[in-house]
């Protein structure tokens, strides 16, 4: 079985846009809505990508970044958040992410960053 894409986002509306599109593309998707569960998921099932919200309800969406980044096999991370600033984009690839997505967003430049994503990782 692959893997799955593992999708962190407190906003069930957007979890469902992300499963929607992802699965599109023929992703297997793993949908949580916090931190914690985020972090639980990474270990529980590694997964191919993570796409994380920066601002969850019980904390850091960067601790999540974090943690799929420690995994042996490190996992990619694009980090979308409507909180887009030069600070935040900095912050999310500092704790590793392999890239910044500003909300809203395009279904195609969504599922084309997807791919570029999984292409060099």
């Amino acid at each position: 079985m692959t893997k799955p894409v593992l999708v962190v986002d407190d906003e069930s509306d957007m979890a469902a846009t992300y499963a929607r599109l992802l699965r599109r593309q023929g992703h297997r998707v793993v949908c949580v809505g916090t931190r914690a569960a985020g972090i639980r998921a990474v270990a529980d099932e590694p997964p191919s990508l993570v796409i994380a919200d920066l601002r969850l309800p019980d904390g850091d969406g960067l601790d999540v970044v974090r943690a799929a980044r420690a995994l042996p096999a490190p996992a990619p991370v694009i980090v979308a958040t409507v909180l887009a600033s030069r600070e935040t984009r900095q912050a999310a690839i500092a704790a590793g992410a392999a890239a910044f997505l500003a909300k809203p967003f395009t279904a195609e430049s969504f599922s084309t960053l997807v791919t570029q994503v999984l292409r060099t990782a």
